[in-house]
């Protein structure tokens, strides 16, 4: 078992927020989650009294494995996943997954040991999310954007078993082999994905290919099930936008509640078809890789999100359903190959708020816009902007305002509030008063990987804190403003990059804009922008200044406007943090 993911210490260090004290005294408990906490005494009670027990019949621990199984009892015949040429009926993907999940456990996988994936949106990655914890496993998907260096330190830290990679990202994932080789530390197994067979002079002595290791499994395999719903089924590492990646580990029970949640957010309805633009990566798909198999829904995979593909691929196998952060969104309505769908394809978008100008531009070309909001430490989605049918009829600017907001707890969520980070108390309702999103509840992260510092300080005061900024509305709708960190505070006055960029998107040459605050003597800080333009545009930063001017308050409009492209994580966040290194190398502007 790998040494850190035994059972007793998962429930030491990273379940701060679980109710159970069998490893903490009711003082250290009360000190991190003071209102989740359980009576153990009155619980075990109720076990006592005559006629109530708990057993095989009414009692299994919460698990996503049990979707595929029933998938592949109800959903038997119909396609789970489309690959080009590449089709699978659900059935099929069930026998493939316990195949897998046998040979993962013949390379020595067992309960608590961690299996990691560098790969795109491939068949394998949808499959590995079931038969990495059918094996007892933990399962770690890591951004394909990692170079290296990175990925080397993110399979020490996990403590990586096996790496299943696919072919387009090997030659990073054996240069990070030989970066641990040279540190005298034990590097992972690889598994090797690919479209075609490898020839066999093409694969590294001691790993092994996916195909051959599924079809060499034992059909018959007896499935790992968690002891403990609270058992950690995956790590999804943070995309670093900020600092150095944090693990953030995810249980079966939160696993398999966010995947319903999600599903009933994006209004799915038995076999829908789900086109994967989000990477499968992040927060394991916003937990959709194991939603789409409750309710027999069809993964057409994509290894690029490219307009073009995105197009064919609606037209083709009559995709209902899709995701993307908005610079996807950006992406699609700015593409040559844009034109107005065939039928209706729903879209939910997470991330920064979409400027009202690419949702009304989504909404031209057939697609059904539905506004979220989440972190890693969330298991991706945990609100939306749950849509009024008496909102149809408000005036069109109206109507798109509303629809960036963030909105309202989904189902799997006990909690969701704007607080003060100090006195802990919520916000006044009125649209103005900022504090910061906290949640609380069962589809909040289990804690940080191996950082019980971290961990507890996320849970001070018995809420998560998201580091966000955002005011509650009086129809208890939250609207994000901006990161904690990237509030601009100028002469004393709060702005919100956030509403800086909206305006600025409004510019009819703008394709992409970041805002971050740069060194003013005299102010304190006076909002930078960064700015991409369309293709075949010219304006000068004089000119969006005063663009700005003329749509916002005055104190609120940028000094400095500097034309670059965006640096991005793969998941489409902007990496601020660089943006603002720049905007401080610049230096004082008065």
């Amino acid at each position: 078992m790998n040494k850190f993911f035994n059972k007793s210490t998962v429930r030491l260090v990273l379940q701060t927020n679980r109710t159970r004290v069998h490893h903490r005294t009711y003082s250290q408990l009360s000190q991190l989650s003071e209102p989740n906490r359980t009576d153990d005494i009155q619980r075990e009670s109720w076990r006592s009294v005559e006629g109530l027990v708990r057993c095989d019949a009414n009692y299994v621990p919460l698990s996503p494995i049990s979707f595929l199984e029933r998938s592949a009892d109800v959903f038997r015949d119909r396609t789970s996943v489309v690959y080009g040429s590449v089709k699978y009926t659900w059935g099929e993907t069930h026998r493939r997954c316990v195949k897998l999940a046998s040979a993962l456990a013949q390379l020595g996988i067992s309960r608590g040991d961690l299996v990691a994936t560098l790969a795109p949106n491939v068949p394998a990655m949808q499959e590995l999310h079931f038969a990495v914890p059918m094996a007892g496993g933990i399962i770690c998907t890591l951004n394909t954007r990692h170079d290296s260096t990175m990925l080397a330190t993110l399979l020490n830290h996990s403590e990586t078993k096996i790496l299943v990679v696919d072919h387009q990202f090997l030659d990073i994932a054996l240069t990070a082999v030989n970066i641990l080789k040279t540190k005298h530390i034990k590097p992972p197994l690889l598994v090797i994905i690919s479209d075609e067979p490898l020839p066999l002079s093409s694969i590294p002595a001691n790993t092994y290919e996916y195909e051959s290791l599924v079809q060499g499994g034992v059909s018959g395999f007896s499935v790992v099930r968690p002891n403990d719903e609270w058992d950690p089924i995956s790590v999804n590492y943070t995309s670093g936008t900020t600092s150095r990646p944090k693990g953030v580990v995810y249980s079966h029970r939160g696993a398999y509640l966010n995947s319903i949640a999600t599903v009933f957010m994006h209004g799915m309805g038995a076999m829908p078809t789900y086109l994967w633009s989000v990477p499968m990566f992040h927060c394991n798909g916003w937990c959709l890789t194991w939603g789409l198999a409750a309710v027999g829904g069809t993964n057409v995979c994509i290894r690029k999100c490219d307009p073009k593909d995105i197009y064919d691929n609606i037209v083709k196998h009559k995709v209902t359903h899709m995701g993307g952060a908005p610079t996807v969104l950006n992406m699609i309505v700015n593409s040559p190959d844009q034109k107005p769908l065939p039928h209706k394809v729903e879209i939910m978008t997470g991330g920064a708020p979409p400027p009202p100008l690419i949702l009304s531009k989504m909404e031209e070309l057939g697609f059904g816009v539905s506004h979220l909001y989440g972190l890693t430490e969330t298991y991706g989605p945990g609100t939306m902007c749950a849509w009024k049918p008496e909102w149809d009829s408000l005036p069109t600017e109206e109507r798109l305002k509303l629809k960036t907001r963030q909105g309202v707890r989904h189902m799997g969520l006990e909690g969701v509030d704007v607080k003060d980070p100090i006195t802990m108390e919520s916000v006044k309702c009125d649209g103005k008063t900022m504090g910061e999103i906290m949640f609380r509840g069962n589809t909040v992260m289990s804690g940080y990987l191996k950082d019980q510092k971290a961990t507890e300080e996320a849970f001070s005061g018995g809420w998560f804190r998201s580091g966000d900024l955002a005011v509650m509305h009086p129809d208890g709708y939250i609207e994000v403003k901006d990161r904690s960190k990237d509030i601009i505070i100028s002469g004393g006055e709060n702005i919100s990059t956030v509403e800086v960029e909206t305006v600025i998107y409004s510019h009819p040459a703008v394709l992409e804009v970041a805002v971050v605050a740069r060194p003013d003597d005299h102010w304190g800080q006076t909002p930078c922008a960064f700015v991409k333009l369309k293709d075949g545009y010219s304006v000068t930063g004089q000119e969006i200044i005063d663009y700005c001017r003329e749509h916002m308050p005055k104190y609120m409009a940028p000094k400095t406007v500097i034309f670059e492209d965006l640096p991005r994580t793969s998941t489409g966040k902007v990496q601020k943090f660089l943006l603002r290194d720049k905007a401080k190398a610049l230096g004082s502007l008065s």
